[in-house]
């Protein structure tokens, strides 16, 4: 691996949020990313560059593609990823995140944390002395939209200049780290949304001052065909996160305008592709026709993660 200073300003670096990461940094990751792939698919996946380092994965919220691929992505790489069940461990009790993120230092030499809220993934961080990064928190979910941004390179063979849509909940965590990577990356992006679901406004000043210095443009528009229309990429997720069931009923109604159809798909570029960072709820943010069609890449999506998540640990704990 070629050590670059965009390389090796990642080391020992925290990732709670794409924010944290210079254009160099996204550019740097992107290109490992790919690197890795290569290498799986000549058959050398196990690179053990992280041979006797540990991973503690505290988990706050049940997983499928995060806790699979990083525990796969730890045993590539030749070191550990222990599970931690924030539940099953003295944070459960109340022990406060400070102690539990000093002692896991002693232990590990990398944490990974699925949290409900942000503010605790930043306390992890505050007292860590080691390397944290966010596997999911109400704000963001930084290492699903970086992988979401070597897909899309991967299909299309660029970035900068396409239009991505999104369409539905303007306030999801992975729209606020896909806002983020497009802005830096210059990809115009469409939010296709209701009204009050907006995207926060402290992540709109940071998306807003990116695409100042790439040239995207960024807008939020309230017609679904307005936000779809001319789309390469077309994306979106599921309107009733976690902790979010209470709202469930007037979230569908207020976001079933937006929902991804065949229909609503006629008014994207012709070979638009559609994303989604999984599990969906099919016949609501998406039908199975177009989850299921030929404009969809949600499997190579959801494969992605691993390379990408890869190439994350390969630079931050190496």
């Amino acid at each position: 691996m070629t050590i670059t200073p965009s390389i090796k300003s990642l080391q020992g670096k925290d990732l709670l949020s794409v924010a944290d990461l210079s254009i160099e940094e996204l550019r740097a990751i992107l290109e490992v990313t790919h690197m890795f792939k290569l290498r799986y698919y000549s058959g050398e996946r196990i690179i053990p560059i992280l041979k006797g380092k540990t991973l503690a994965m505290i988990f706050q919220k049940p997983s499928t593609r995060t806790r699979v691929s990083f525990e796969v992505v730890m045993w590539q790489l030749g070191g550990y990823a222990l599970y931690l069940s924030w539940k099953e461990l003295q944070l459960g009790r109340g022990e406060p995140i400070s102690d539990t993120a000093r002692v896991l230092s002693r232990y590990v030499d990398g944490i990974l944390a699925r949290v409900s809220s942000h503010k605790d993934l930043v306390e992890l961080a505050k007292y860590a002395d080691v390397p944290v990064i966010n596997g999911l928190s109400d704000l963001e979910h930084p290492v699903q939209a970086i992988s979401d941004m070597y897909t899309i390179l991967e299909k299309k063979g660029r970035l900068k200049g396409l239009k991505l849509s999104f369409l539905g909940d303007g306030r999801d965590n992975v729209l606020h780290s896909l806002l983020l990577a497009a802005a830096k990356l210059g990809i115009n992006i469409s939010i296709g949304t209701a009204k009050g679901y907006e995207p926060l406004p402290e992540i709109m000043k940071i998306a807003e001052e990116e695409a100042a210095k790439t040239g995207a443009l960024i807008e939020i528009v309230y017609d679904p065909y307005d936000a779809i229309k001319g789309a390469d990429v077309v994306y979106t997720d599921v309107w009733v996160s976690m902790g979010q069931e209470a709202e469930r009923e007037k979230r569908i109604k207020d976001l079933k305008p937006f929902q991804v159809n065949a229909e609503l798909m006629k008014y994207a570029k012709r070979d638009a592709i559609f994303m989604h960072c999984l599990p969906a709820k099919r016949g609501e943010e998406v039908t199975n026709e177009v989850i299921e069609g030929p404009w969809s890449i949600v499997w190579d999506q959801a494969e992605n993660r691993l390379h990408t998540q890869k190439a994350i640990l390969a630079l931050i704990m190496s």
